[in-house]
């Protein structure tokens, strides 16, 4: 499991080396294509679409790259189900993203497949953090393959993460159109130079939903970042509660795109998931649960034309 020290190091860097290294995050490696600019993937052993987990390797522009399949009891491919993409923090893989989220008994119980994919290296290029491979492509490529293979939703696919994993859910929203219906980032951000430009946001409708500690070291940066991506989308607020008892403050607003956002900001949690299924970054004593709530709020919404 990634301790709460190992998942900090994506924000403690020196500002200067996160400088230095952003460039070569945004731009990736040339040598990583072929001759005529294509990605060089290469086959793989087809997976076969069947309840419970499922680990695939696939080769991705050179490198061995890893997602497991989780499919709930009953899975048939006569049912188009929906599919929720589970990022996990760094350093990290997919099991911890499982055992964090709790995601899986969900599925189960909803009846949606779940896909854990591994960062290499244990961590994604996200936003500020935490390698140089081109993630997007990869997830690109396992979204393709679980909507033709395993028959997944094209119009009810989503993405969740926490931490690194979580900065990752904004990049993927904002680098593949027309691919997520809503995404979930908890204690992670729209954050670095890529958010600072204001032509950086989504091509097409991208709901959020998002879960920020207030006694988390990085919340006033994440806090921005959400502030950002409803000014740079035009958001409007349409209601603000606190739950009783918690000191909880949930906001919600509607884009000019037709979009939605929906604020939790936890003042007593720190860098965690609420809720939470175990682990070193669950906790049970948040006073909500960021999984169920953030299947509540992706049932409601699928995806929608630009």
């Amino acid at each position: 499991m990634p301790t709460q020290r190992g998942t900090h190091a994506r924000y403690v860097r020196p500002l200067a080396l996160i400088a230095l290294l952003l460039p070569l995050a945004a731009c990736g490696s040339e040598n990583d294509k072929a001759s005529n600019g294509t990605p060089t993937t290469k086959p793989s052993p087809v997976e076969s679409p069947r309840p419970g987990d499922q680990k695939v390797t696939l080769s991705w522009k050179g490198e061995k790259r890893v997602y497991t399949v989780h499919a709930p009891p009953g899975f048939s491919r006569t049912e188009s189900l929906p599919l929720v993409v589970a990022m996990h923090p760094y350093p990290g893989d997919g099991r911890a993203a499982a055992a964090i989220s709790g995601l899986n008994a969900k599925a189960d119980d909803e009846k949606f497949l779940v896909a854990y994919p591994d960062g290499l290296n244990k961590g994604f290029n996200a936003m500020i953090c935490c390698g140089t491979e081109d993630d997007v492509g990869f997830i690109r490529t396992i979204t393709k393959r679980l909507t033709r293979t395993w028959n997944a939703d094209r119009d009810r696919v989503y993405a969740t993460g926490i931490s690194n994993g979580g900065d990752m859910t904004y990049k993927l929203a904002v680098e593949l159109p027309d691919t997520f219906a809503a995404i979930a980032p908890v204690s992670g951000g729209f954050l670095g130079t890529d958010a600072e430009k204001a032509s950086y946001k989504p091509k097409s409708p991208v709901s959020v939903i998002t879960f920020l500690g207030g006694a988390d070291q990085y919340f006033p940066a994440m806090d921005k970042g959400i502030k950002t991506w409803q000014d740079r989308l035009y958001c409007t607020a349409r209601s603000s509660d606190s739950l009783r008892n918690t000191g909880i403050k949930k906001t919600e607003a509607s884009c000019r795109d037709g979009s939605d956002v929906v604020v939790h900001r936890l003042p007593d949690m720190g860098h965690s998931w609420p809720g939470g299924a175990g682990g070193g970054m669950s906790d049970p004593r948040a006073g909500i649960n960021a999984t169920d709530l953030m299947w509540e709020f992706f049932k409601s919404h699928p995806r929608k034309a630009g």
